[in-house]
This record gives C-alpha cells, structure tokens and sequence, in this order.
C-alpha cells in the first residue's frame, strides 16, 4: 500500500478585493498517495490552479496545513523552501510565456542546477543532455530559443526544467490545453512513462474530463473554491453522486453518433465568490435545490474513498 506524500489539511486562501474576501480556495482537504495522481477538475475560475500554486507557496496560503512527506511545511522558513525547490515543482499551462525568449534550451533547463547544485560547466551540460534525451527533445535543439520551436517542444523543455532537480511531486497545471489534440497525447503518455521511470506523484490540474479520465488515478472535482466531490477514476465516472459532478459528465461528447445523451444543462447565475453566504454554492444553479440547501453542507465519505458535499446524496435526484 502506498504511503501519504501530501497531506493538506482546511487550506484556505482567499484574496482581498474592494468589494470583500474573495474565497479562492475554501476549506480544502485531501491527502495523495506516492506514486499516484490527482485530478483536479472544474469550470474555469473555481480556484484549480489556485489549489495548485498554494500547495506549492508559489501563493501563500491564507490558513490550513500543508503536509509533505511526513514534514508540516505550512509556514516554511528558508530551508523549507529549497527544500521544496528541489522536492515540488510545476509545469505551467502555456509553455511560451513560462519560457525567458531570451534564454536557449540548454540555458532553461540548465538554471536550476546552477541555482541548487555545485556541478561545474561540463557535468551541467551533461545533466541538461540527459534531460533532453528522456523527455523527447533532440540535443541539435540545445541552442535553439523559445519562438524557434512548436508548442509540444517548449511544453518539453517545462517538463525537462521540472525534472531537473529529481522531484518527487509535480504539479501539472493544465500542461496540454494550449496544445493541439495530437501533441497532447504525446505530452500525457511522457507524463505517464517519467511517473512510471521515476516514481513521480501528480496533482494535475484541468478542465479536461477525458484528459483526466486518461492520467488520474482519484479525481477531486471543484466548486467555487471547494471541494464538492472526491473519488477514484472509475467511481467517479461510474457512479457520479454530486449535482454539479454529473453535470460536468453529461458536457462529454459520446463517440457513438447513434447513442443519445442527456445534457443537463444548469440556468441562473453564478454565486459570488467575494463573501459568500453559507449554504450549498451551486444552489443557485441547481436543479435539485430546496430549503436545506441554504444550511452549510459537510462533507461526507458515502462509500470507501468516495466523499461528497451534498445533504440529497442517498435520495433519488
């Protein structure tokens, strides 16, 4: 059985706006195996990558604990944080603007050594070859800069920059929505095999439900910055228990032409996240809401591994 490698506890983060709090992150626990990924999905806005970055202290968090490996790196000092430089790091969505265009190939990947290592010139550009040669990309590309190449070669080049300090969790923040259909499955099979070589743990963040389907082993699923529901892959798109989890299912498109599917399509406006009342958030939207939906909801495991935050769970809907 796999140990827990992130374990994070309440974390909240939330941003202050002229017109109040804005509830980002609200309240989220989860705790993530070595080895295994996360799938974070939702509409865009509801505090994904947000998650992602906090876990990370790319952004402070606002309250909660953060649990890695065993060592409680909620407020790190600074020995904390190179220690979390070379055990977390991140692939950022658009692999053009989290590339320097006035940085080469070599000189991307080859920054984190010079920043964290003491290797000298030759064994850098031999470790930064190495890179290259496992996440796909030819070394006559070494000099080459970022707007020389196509979308599925910088993504590479993220990729190589984030394995370079030999990490054992990534975050994965929509690292193929900006990439075309083919690419994108080039970019998820060489996630697939580094996790497979290198023993890697994933939070991978998107609003792709096929591309989730495809990578995650659990899949949690967000709401206005909480978490409404959380299982593994298959349960979920087996047997999906919350409202807004069933929603995002029927927006699949269906290979077969021939086979019918039911759209549930959700009116009225989304609830803000500056403030919000207590209460289900997706009340105003639901097709299911009544007059307990405006009490706090809780959170609740309704089946081994499988939790929802939804009173009607257990009721025919």
């Amino acid at each position: 059985m796999s140990e827990a490698l992130l374990e994070v506890r309440n974390l909240k983060k939330y941003f202050k706006t002229p017109r109040g709090m804005l509830h980002a992150v609200d309240d989220i626990s989860f705790t993530l195996d070595e080895g295994k990924t996360l799938g974070v999905v939702g509409e865009s806005g509801c505090g994904k990558t947000t998650l992602g970055r906090t876990v990370l202290h790319l952004i402070e968090p606002t309250s909660g604990e953060i649990i890695y490996n065993g060592k409680d790196i909620s407020t790190p000092g600074k020995k904390d944080l190179k220690y979390r430089c070379t055990q977390m790091q991140i692939i950022f969505q658009d692999p053009f603007s989290s590339l320097n265009p006035r940085m080469s190939v070599s000189e991307t990947i080859m920054e984190p050594f010079i920043l964290h290592t003491k290797l000298n010139a030759r064994e850098r550009r031999e470790e930064v070859l190495k890179l290259m040669d496992t996440v796909g990309l030819a070394r006559r590309l070494e000099g080459a800069y970022p707007h020389e190449l196509d979308g599925g070669r910088r993504q590479r080049i993220g990729i190589a920059r984030a394995l370079a300090m030999n990490p054992k969790f990534i975050v994965c923040d929509e690292p193929v929505s900006a990439l075309d259909v083919s690419i994108q499955a080039q970019i998820l099979n060489l996630l697939r095999d580094l996790q497979e070589e290198r023993g890697l743990t994933y939070m991978f963040v998107t609003h792709d439900l096929s591309v989730v389907k495809y990578i995650s082993d659990e899949i949690m699923v967000m709401y206005l910055g909480q978490m409404v529901e959380k299982a593994s892959s298959d349960e979920l798109f087996a047997n999906p228990l919350h409202p807004y989890t069933k929603a995002l299912l029927s927006a699949i498109p269906l290979p077969d032409v021939h086979k019918k599917q039911q759209r549930i399509i959700m009116q009225g406006e989304l609830t803000s996240p500056v403030d919000p009342k207590l209460g289900c958030r997706l009340a105003a939207r639901c097709n299911h809401v009544c007059e307990k939906c405006s009490e706090p909801q809780e959170l609740r495991e309704v089946s081994p591994g499988h939790f929802v935050s939804c009173w009607k769970v257990g009721e025919k809907f």
